[in-house]
């Protein structure tokens, strides 16, 4: 499990699906805005592609958030669009509602950049989100990112088209706010194999 201060990304399991389908992807509103397709019912039982990993696909890594302090499943991170030739990947997550608010997604973005920067070795990062999805934005600049553009009205959502916002952290800019950690190592403590 990867650790941040408040919470942690370890492995999907098998019964994380049906919670995180049914709190993030069940919901017309919530599905169509984290989505880049348009919404569609998944049937009960199903394999949902959002959701079921594939330990073999070399361009992403899903994991699960879980709060530290009892671990709750409280939502869903991933580095993706792994590109190990020019080193970049993005970075996205969707946090369950009742665990919206509490500054999780700041402490999910520091522990994706960790992940991507030190154990992965990109040399950039990048977050596409909706020009509204202030809470997002929050997490994004709080962890260093820096708006790069506008992409105007790129995003197809419920009947409208919608602006997103492009921002990117390249490694020597990274300044890791998890407790221990540094831009070259960690503390050992801060990090174990995800299980």
């Amino acid at each position: 499990m990867l650790k941040g201060d408040k919470i942690g990304l370890r492995a999907r399991h098998e019964d994380d699906i049906p919670v995180l389908r049914t709190e993030l992807y069940d919901d017309v509103v919530i599905g169509s805005r984290a989505d880049g397709a348009p919404w569609r019912p998944i049937t009960p039982g199903s394999k949902d592609p959002r959701l079921v990993v594939d330990d073999k696909e070399e361009g992403r890594v899903p994991f699960s958030v879980v709060e530290l302090e009892g671990g709750t499943l409280v939502g869903t991170a991933t580095l993706w669009g792994i590109d190990n030739h020019h080193r970049s990947a993005h970075i996205g997550l969707g946090l369950l509602p009742s665990a919206r608010g509490k500054g999780y997604g700041a402490d999910v973005v520091a522990v994706l950049c960790h992940y991507g920067f030190v154990v992965r070795g990109m040399r950039r990062l990048q977050i596409e989100t909706l020009a509204d999805n202030t809470a997002m934005l929050r997490a994004a600049e709080r962890n260093g990112f820096v708006r790069e553009g506008v992409l105007r009205s790129s995003a197809w959502v419920l009947g409208e088209f919608l602006d997103e916002v492009l921002l990117g952290l390249l490694a020597e800019e990274w300044k890791p706010s998890l407790e221990g950690w540094t831009a070259g190592r960690h503390a050992a403590d801060r990090t174990a194999p995800l299980s």
